[in-house]
């Protein structure tokens, strides 16, 4: 689908069945793990999003080869990491930045790289204390990041309220060192579900981490093995089409895995929590038209379905509050701002503090007005869904902004039924 930047959606009733798009978290890893595996890898169902374009473009600064067919992509890992001098653009996946930045300093060279402006603006100071604590260089500039000098073997004492990536960053980097490192962490240890994921995948590749009371073991000279491997389902796609099916209709998602590891399947949970209609499914789930009804919930381990619980609060009975939501103002976009303002503007009840957002429902939306992307992937999927129950029509500008991280999010809402139109 040629998507501009302009989309008018109309209220709706759903009714479909989704093969859910594989997961974005998971495509991340596996083509990093594949990248630093000798020979060669299969990934298949792969999307080609923004973010994993970016990825698979930054790993080949490093000599990693990629031949893509479809939805899998053969990948030929390096022999021996080798940076080519060039810049490398993350464009503004935050995944891609952060996990590649201590891998591209075993190169032990001085490496650039460059972003989307909001992208460079994300805070980067763990990674500058590491890297001055060992001496090296790291400059953090409007518009690049330089980095000069290898992560050292040692311990690591990180605050367990930071982003996973910083964790998962050194995990992919800090075994094919000569020794054994161990990262700590203190306080509690949030979006731990997104160390999992790393921790699962390294585990696939033949990389072995070790979790302790209060942090990890990293054995030193560990190398990664070439393996194939299938991305399962996003969940955290699928949370969008699930809360859509409780708004107004039926959905039927499949290709999820209900074992996942994934920390955004509290979407399930926070259905159920709220009264929503959940049924199991062979390969995924079902989720039917539902009165929900205001609870509170806790997204600091899944602070990326903060947008769409929102908006489902909005449209349940009763009171919702929001707590630990305080990461989302690093995403994209301010993700409180940028939620609260919209669904305002579709006329929710709905407030924020620094660290809280609460909301009062309502049995609908109004619309009726022009609301902006934020050039944020989900809020563009939050405002769609929320079409469904408006009395008006919704204009959304920037909606290419679901390009980030999933391009074909429009074609499986007209699968569904939900109404819009592009315009030209």
């Amino acid at each position: 689908m040629n998507l501009n930047n302009v989309v008018t959606l109309f209220p709706s009733e759903i009714n479909g069945s989704i093969e859910m798009p594989p997961s974005k978290s998971l495509s991340h890893r596996a083509l990093i793990c594949a990248s630093l595996s000798r020979g060669k890898s299969v990934i298949s169902n792969l999307i080609f999003s923004e973010d994993i374009k970016a990825t698979i473009n930054a790993l080949k600064h490093l000599g990693a080869d990629f031949d893509i067919n479809g939805s899998t992509v053969s990948v030929t890992g390096v022999k021996k990491l080798k940076y080519d001098n060039l810049p490398v653009d993350c464009n503004e996946s935050g995944s891609t930045l952060r996990f590649l930045i201590p891998i591209f300093s075993l190169t032990d060279k001085k490496v650039t790289f460059t972003g989307k402006e909001s992208l460079i603006k994300r805070p980067q100071t763990i990674y500058q204390k590491i890297y001055q604590e060992d001496g090296n260089t790291f400059i953090n500039s409007s518009d690049k990041i330089v980095v000069n000098g290898s992560i050292k073997s040692r311990d690591y004492y990180l605050d367990g309220n930071i982003s996973s990536q910083f964790f998962s960053g050194l995990m992919f980097s800090l075994p094919l060192l000569k020794e054994d490192s161990y990262i700590y962490f203190t306080n509690i240890l949030e979006s731990k579900s997104y160390i999992d994921l790393t921790i699962e995948m390294l585990e696939n590749y033949g990389v072995e981490i070790q979790e302790l009371e209060n942090g990890y073991f990293i054995p030193g000279n560990q190398k990664y093995i070439a393996t194939d491997y299938y991305v399962e389902g996003d969940y955290s796609q699928s949370a969008f089409h699930l809360v859509a099916g409780t708004l107004n209709g039926f959905v039927k998602a499949t290709n999820l895995k209900h074992d996942s590891l994934q920390g955004d399947k509290a979407i399930i949970d926070v259905l159920k929590a709220m009264k929503g209609k959940v049924i199991y499914t062979e390969n995924g789930y079902t989720t039917s038209k539902s009165q929900t009804y205001g609870t509170t919930i806790d997204i600091s381990n899944c602070p990326d379905l903060g947008p769409i619980i929102c908006l489902l609060a909005a449209l349940s009975k009763g009171t919702t509050t929001i707590k630990n939501a305080g990461r989302l103002r690093i995403k994209e976009s301010d993700r409180i701002e940028s939620t609260v303002a919209t669904l305002k503007k579709l006329g929710a009840n709905i407030s924020s503090t620094q660290d809280t957002i609460t909301i009062q429902g309502k049995s609908t939306l109004q619309g009726g007005v022009t609301v902006d992307s934020y050039n944020d992937h989900r809020i563009t999927m939050m405002i769609s869904i929320a079409s469904l129950r408006c009395k008006e029509e919704i204009v959304l500008t920037r909606a290419n902004s679901v390009n980030k991280s999933y391009p074909n999010f429009f074609e499986d809402f007209k699968k569904i039924g939900g109404k819009f139109v592009i315009k030209d």
